[in-house]
């Protein structure tokens, strides 16, 4: 078995969920996210200060904290953009996040989507989900390439799970704002992910178009782990199974919607009285 950086894994290895670093050390854990003493520096500011989380296969997680209390860095740290400075970083069992690049880890099964959506405007709804789904993208594959029955399939099961099939031909530019941000998840649907970090989904966002999106993310949720960045603290109650407050770049209190909001820091420092 070879990980997304090459590296070779014998077979005992990948069947016993374990990995070892260096003399001594064991990499068992739960969770197919598994954050451990991560601290991350700029310019003497403290954005992680020995942050541990752990989010289990299936789970959607949300993520609340006032602003500064590291919860992009947290995800940069998770998708390689940010290296930490002390800490481990596991996605599954086998795959240390701090050693691989931000493809390899794309590739590797996590997915990333930014608060403003980002989508190919002038194709439609249907290139957009052609063009991102997982395949070998050098230009000649991609020039000869034509969709099997099978890719269509996908993605006609993935313009469902994102309730946009009447809109497959329709220009990806012509779309309304909310329209635009489940099609940038349905792009990353293609890419076969099984972690989602989502940062600020339902900003912007009409209610009607809010309360579809607690829907796509609770239907998601089981095939998928979902954690959630996000300040709409009615949409975090309408769809969160678990969540973890951040202050000062450490978790601060973590629970159910109604355990945090009942925690006198969380009050204090974040939802206000």
């Amino acid at each position: 078995m070879t990980s997304p950086a090459g590296e070779r894994w014998d077979d005992a290895t990948a069947a016993s969920g374990v990995r070892l670093r260096g003399p001594g050390v064991d990499t068992t854990h739960r969770g197919i996210l598994y954050l451990d003493g991560i601290s991350v520096s700029f310019d003497g500011f403290k954005a992680l200060d020995n942050l541990s989380l752990t989010i289990d296969a299936g789970e959607l997680r949300c993520v609340i904290g006032p602003n500064g209390a590291g919860k992009t860095t947290m995800m940069d740290v998770v998708t390689g953009k940010t290296r930490p400075d002390a800490g481990t970083a596991f996605f599954g069992q086998t795959i240390d996040l701090t050693r691989f690049s931000e493809p390899e880890i794309a590739d590797a099964g996590i997915g990333r989507k930014f608060q403003k959506p980002t989508v190919f405007e002038r194709h439609t709804v249907f290139e957009n989900l052609e063009l991102a789904q997982k395949c070998d993208k050098r230009v000649w594959p991609t020039l000869g390439s034509r969709l099997d029955a099978e890719a269509r399939d996908r993605i006609a099961a993935t313009l469902e799970t994102i309730k946009l099939l009447p809109e497959a031909s329709r220009q990806a530019g012509l779309l309304s704002h909310g329209q635009k941000q489940w099609l940038e998840i349905g792009m990353l649907l293609m890419q076969e992910p099984q972690l989602l970090l989502l940062d600020e989904p339902v900003a912007g966002m009409t209610d009607d178009e809010t309360m579809r999106s607690a829907e796509l993310f609770v239907s998601l949720a089981g095939a998928y782990t979902l954690i959630v960045v996000e300040h709409d603290m009615d949409f975090v109650e309408r769809i969160a199974q678990k969540v973890t407050v951040l202050h000062e770049g450490r978790v601060l209190a973590e629970g159910t919607m109604d355990q945090v909001q009942q925690d006198e820091q969380v009050v204090e420092v974040f939802l206000g009285r």
